[in-house]
């Protein structure tokens, strides 16, 4: 498989002050082999725990930008060098509360260790969770912290140990899924806000849910516009997930649930998105203003581990076609978290 050359991924030579060549990566090292026809592309040649060149810095943002998420494998980060990392590109997010399984000396880190965080905190088993939260096939797809009033711009994951089979995370692009859509129904979307709020979905225990109570007390919720332009880009984005939306602004419930499910299934159309298969080692970098994308619902009844350590990038307030800005409802102001 040849490289995508002729793609954005492809950036000039080293950043003015960089050190001579043979001390650092350089661009022209990196090779980008796309892993799908809208989203997904594999990025080889650099290691990302070194000092990295400005040019190189430059050639894995517009690889992201162009692909959406990039992937890394056989990587040898720990948590200084995945914050190291995160810095090249933005500011990263410092979380108020994490899980249990979250370094206490690294307040950007936040591990998932399924097993650890869930099996006990709500008083259910994992599985029970799972099912509770993803009652439907669309109710999973999601993007990071969607519904805070300035999601994050990009997310990087680094993947510790992975079971031997199971576990894949799966994205969508959802610029492409926007440019899919018939002309009338862009033109009908391009001026729609939504709700997006904390627990959307959600169905509860009979009787008392601490996970309930959890949702009450840390509520947030914002309205975003339904088609946002990127900052960068400048593409729209068709701006729904299945676990933050709940209510289409100026549509009756019984019209907001038929659109929604149809931008939903137009959102995670498999022509739209990639999956991918982890190992110890492995980094999967995503621009999380551009995508949706699946957790694994496949191993909860595995004995094997899954643990991932997360950073994300601060990002900004959505901006739709019209111009206007998203609005916060409760639970959530720009820069805080």
């Amino acid at each position: 498989m040849t490289s995508d050359r002729g793609g954005a991924a492809a950036v000039g030579g080293p950043a003015s002050g960089a050190e001579p060549a043979g001390t650092e990566p350089a661009a022209a090292e990196l090779d980008v082999r796309p892993m799908a026809g809208h989203i997904g592309a594999e990025v080889t040649g650099v290691d990302l725990a070194g000092d990295l060149d400005g040019s190189v810095v430059a050639a894995i943002r517009a690889a992201l930008l162009r692909w959406k998420v990039v992937f890394f494998r056989g990587q040898r980060l720990d948590h200084a060098g995945q914050v190291a990392l995160a810095r090249r590109f933005g500011e990263p997010v410092v979380l108020p509360r994490r899980g249990k399984a979250s370094p206490p000396d690294v307040p950007e880190i936040e591990t998932t260790a399924d097993r650890l965080e869930l099996g006990t905190r709500f008083g259910m088993a994992h599985d029970e969770w799972l099912r509770r939260r993803r009652h439907t096939l669309l109710r999973g797809w999601h993007c990071d912290h969607g519904a805070r009033i300035d999601p994050p711009a990009a997310t990087i994951l680094r993947a510790e140990t992975v079971p031997p089979y199971g576990g894949d995370t799966t994205w969508s692009n959802l610029a492409a899924a926007y440019a899919g859509l018939s002309a009338p129904v862009r033109a009908f979307v391009d001026g729609l806000r939504a709700e997006h709020r904390l627990g959307v979905g959600y169905q509860p225990r009979p009787g008392g849910d601490a996970y309930v109570r959890h949702l009450l007390d840390h509520q947030v919720a914002s309205e975003h516009p339904l088609v946002r332009v990127h900052p960068e880009t400048g593409e729209r984005i068709l701006f729904v997930n299945g676990y933050y939306v709940e209510q289409i602004t100026g549509l009756s419930r019984p019209e907001s649930a038929a659109v929604l499910e149809m931008l939903l299934e137009q959102a995670t159309r498999p022509e739209y998105t990639v999956r991918f298969r982890w190992e110890p080692g492995s980094v999967a970098f995503w621009d999380n203003r551009a995508t949706i994308h699946l957790a694994p619902g496949d191993t909860a009844h595995l004995d094997h581990p899954r643990i991932m350590h997360r950073v994300m990038i601060a990002g900004d307030v959505p901006v739709g076609v019209d111009g206007r800005p998203s609005i916060p409802i409760t639970g959530t102001a720009p820069g805080r978290w």
